[in-house]
């Protein structure tokens, strides 16, 4: 049972961030209901994000939908959604309505401009909000283009988690005051707040509005990635001054020649000598030589290796669910073991059981089912 059990949060089926959320709270032990459109495809089985839920489809556009959503979020702690704003209240599932029927729920929007603003009811995607953030523009090469990270840090860091981090906030305000509140996770906040300690090192004239110059962007030779002579690569990040000697002393390198590691006009030609170095060896041999020390040192792996690795195989940091290699719940917890029970299930096909365990009776399920209202 994870830290979360005993918690039922309400999940409005959406995409990316909002189903990210769900993982994160389903994989802590919540009881998260995902309330999907009637006729909604099957064969979702392989979705990672959606793994630990049971689903519920329910036909929205009609009143006895509605409706049987409403009666679904009297019982639960939380509801989250992740539509553009006002999407949800003209549903008839907005936050006012919803919390008229449970003072006590937490309303968390997942929006990527948030709920007000002059761009709030634009479309986007993650690489716009972490655009406008200034994220974005950090991230890259020295005279090339900005580069998008995956869409780690909109959809799921400064997104999904935030909300999921929001939920759990207010669900413990909740706890105090007796009283549900709206919680507004916005991807341009989220990433922003990513930026906090770049903003910090800005104002201390310690970051350069120059991508690919400064100390954690690739700029210093001492942090950053390099290839094999497999043409595989590595990464280092050695920072501090005795972190630095070691990677001096594993490289071979002229040490005199490195003396001066905090000096930005060095740094190319540092760099430069170490790329050459390190295409002498394979990433086997580097990772024989310094994997385990102080340099702060890791191979480059891909995701379909990366379960493989020694260090993560004794950690159980992947799991295979279904026959799907997938990442396992994070944090850990000493006494509260968060855990995978199942897999993304088909749409829709916990309906009758979700509805029963919501104190719904025989009868009224068969009169939903009947009216077409949730799955025959």
């Amino acid at each position: 049972m994870g830290p979360l059990a005993g918690y039922r949060i309400i999940e409005l089926a959406g995409i990316g961030p909002g189903p990210f959320c769900g993982m994160m709270l389903s994989d802590m032990g919540a009881e998260v209901i995902r309330v999907d459109r009637l006729g909604t495809p099957g064969g979702r089985g392989k979705d990672v994000l959606v793994r630990n839920r049971h689903s519920i489809a329910v036909d929205l556009k009609k009143p006895e939908g509605v409706e049987t959503v409403l009666r679904l979020v009297s019982t639960a702690d939380a509801l989250f959604e992740g539509f553009r704003p006002g999407v949800t209240e003209r549903l008839g599932l907005g936050p006012e309505t919803c919390m008229a029927r449970n003072q006590r729920l937490v309303y968390g929007r997942m929006t990527g401009w948030g709920q007000d603003g002059p761009m709030a009811q634009a479309a986007g995607h993650d690489i716009n909000y972490i655009g406008l953030s200034g994220a974005l523009h950090a991230i890259g090469r020295k005279g090339e283009r900005p580069v998008p990270p995956l869409n780690l840090v909109g959809d799921f860091g400064g997104g999904g988690m935030l909300l999921a981090f929001g939920i759990v906030c207010a669900l413990l305000e909740a706890q105090k005051s007796g009283k549900g509140q709206v919680v507004d996770a916005a991807m341009v906040d989220g990433a922003a707040a990513l930026m906090a300690m770049f903003f910090t090192m800005g104002a201390a004239g310690a970051f350069k509005d120059q991508r690919g110059t400064n100390l954690l962007d690739g700029g210093a030779h001492f942090y950053d990635t390099y290839e094999t002579s497999d043409g595989k690569h590595v990464c280092i990040g050695s920072i501090e001054p005795q972190f630095y000697a070691l990677l001096l002393e594993k490289t071979g390198v002229d040490k005199a020649k490195f003396a001066p590691q905090m000096d930005p006009a060095q740094w190319p030609a540092l760099k430069e000598e170490l790329a050459r170095v390190f295409r002498t060896r394979t990433q086997a041999e580097w990772c024989s030589i310094m994997e385990g020390t102080d340099v702060c040192f890791a191979p480059v792996l891909s995701i379909f290796e990366a379960p493989h690795h020694p260090h993560n195989k004794a950690r159980g940091t992947f799991v295979e669910v279904d026959g799907i290699m997938q990442p396992a719940p994070a944090p850990r917890f000493s006494r509260t073991e968060a855990k995978i029970s199942h897999g993304a299930p088909v749409p829709g096909a916990n309906s009758e059981q979700v509805l029963a365990n919501c104190g719904f009776s025989a009868a009224e399920i068969a009169d939903l089912k009947a009216r077409q209202v949730i799955p025959a």
